[in-house]
């Protein structure tokens, strides 16, 4: 513990893990301690009795339920799939973190319409004619689109749309010469591109073409869907980019309670904690310190001055023994609900993985409705995703939470960062963003992410 380190890292979340494996992968050396004894965190994987402990305080499932065993279940307390060809892939060929965990590719991408119900999300000419989610001048207009996106080039004015330089043209301008009326305009916006609103309609049209481009890759990578999970769930993730840190000299340390930040001039300089005899000692901080969000939330659940509230997020994991209904019988899926469509201020998100998956019992399915909420009560909470669970048909076990979300308020040159709560998303390309941009903020390099991520499954 008495030994001076680049970075100290508190919490094994994904987030925090990926950002240690990435630290001591490029030289830095790394403390990374947990006041738990697992790893995960917020983003931790539970089998059943855990996750009855956890949400009703029994010791295990009860055996009427007919659940099956305990030991079969990898229920992720915050699931999200990752896209194919993006960035979080990346990072695990880059970082060889793929020799740890084996893959397997979503069955189903689905967008939600009101009046019509579940719709497969179109990437592909064929997609388009065959789907029921658009009119027959739509289907048209859409495969245009698509064909541009899949040839654009910004650096070939000749894949310009109407000679417009989509680096400074707003998205709007390129809906409005491909003729693509709000409809379309929805779907791509939530469903192929994943924003969390229309903001994007006024920014330069390049990165709305590039996360569609990413898509559309991405569902030509594996056939029916652009996403990918790991068999055995996420948890593999923390404790493979864990291992990573380890094989390049980063230190483990958990159940390590934190006693207090040490500061000095207003920056970080080290963390206490206690030692392998139980005495207060300290670590020093070189460069700074990475936390998760608890670390500054007391037992009263009372937010230090470090962080504010931004809102809270509801996650109601379902765990049934079928599919979900309209979704072309899909061992797993993703189902996006716009917010548009439901006049709420964000999208209702719906992830379900399966037996097929090795995270739960032979015969059932494990599905997960989260979305940001304004009720901080059950009731309330649960009536704001009602369209949501009313797609689900019926279920066997079902956990509800609604969680506090915060951001950090602390300034860089003080050498403590905190990540942002994980967000309502089922999907990994937030937060890897929030990933590179913290890495950025910390060493003042940018995440190599030049790997083709068509490498994976190669033998390493």
């Amino acid at each position: 513990m008495d030994k001076e380190y680049d970075f100290i890292v508190l919490g094994t979340g994904l987030k925090e893990c990926i950002l240690s494996g990435l630290l001591s992968t490029n030289g830095y050396s790394v403390l990374h301690m947990d006041k738990n004894g697992y790893y995960g965190g917020e983003s931790a994987s539970l089998n059943l009795n855990d996750l009855f402990k956890k949400f009703e305080g029994k010791d295990k499932a009860p055996e009427s339920l007919k659940l099956g065993s305990s030991r079969d279940y990898c229920v992720d307390l915050c699931p999200k799939l990752l896209m194919a060809d993006g960035d979080l892939v990346k990072i695990l060929l880059s970082t060889k973190v793929t020799r740890y965990l084996e893959f397997k590719s979503v069955a189903g991408s689905f967008v939600y319409k009101d009046g019509s119900g579940v719709h497969k999300v179109p990437a592909s000419g064929g997609d388009a004619w065959r789907s029921k989610l658009l009119g027959m001048m739509e289907k048209y207009r859409f495969k245009t689109f698509l064909d541009f996106v899949w040839s654009f080039e910004q650096k070939n004015q000749k894949t310009w749309p109407n000679k417009m330089d989509c680096s400074k043209v707003p998205m709007s301008k390129v809906y409005e010469y491909y003729k693509l009326g709000e409809n379309i305009q929805e779907f791509v916006g939530h469903a192929v591109c994943l924003y969390l609103d229309e903001s994007y309609k006024s920014k330069p049209a390049i990165e709305t073409i590039l996360k569609a481009k990413l898509y559309a890759h991405s569902v030509a990578r594996y056939g029916n869907s652009p996403y990918i999970y790991p068999v055995w769930g996420l948890g593999g993730l923390p404790e493979g980019f864990s291992r990573l840190c380890a094989v390049h000299g980063g230190i483990y340390m958990l159940n390590k309670p934190i006693k207090q930040l040490h500061y000095n001039e207003g920056k970080i300089v080290g963390v206490e904690s206690v030692d392998e005899e139980g005495k207060n000692a300290t670590a020093k901080a070189k460069m700074g310190v990475l936390a998760d969000p608890t670390y500054f939330i007391n037992e009263k659940g009372e937010a230090g001055k470090e962080l504010k509230q931004t809102g809270q997020v509801a996650r109601w994991i379902c765990i049934m023994d079928h599919p979900i209904p309209n979704t072309n019988d899909s061992d797993s899926c993703q189902i996006i609900l716009p917010s548009t469509q439901l006049k709420r201020d964000s999208d209702i998100y719906i992830s379900c993985v399966s037996y097929k998956h090795n995270v739960c019992a032979k015969g059932h399915y494990v599905v997960l409705i989260s979305a940001k909420v304004r009720s901080t009560d059950e009731a309330g909470a649960k009536a704001e995703l009602k369209t949501a669970y009313a797609l689900l048909g019926k279920t066997k076990k079902e956990f509800f939470s609604v969680n506090p979300t915060y951001k950090s308020v602390t300034e860089d040159s003080g050498r403590l960062f905190i990540t942002k709560s994980y967000d309502a998303t089922t999907h990994w390309q937030t937060t890897c963003q929030e990933v590179m941009e913290m890495y950025k903020r910390m060493t003042g390099k940018d995440v190599d992410l030049s790997i083709d991520p068509s490498k994976l499954g190669e033998d390493e």
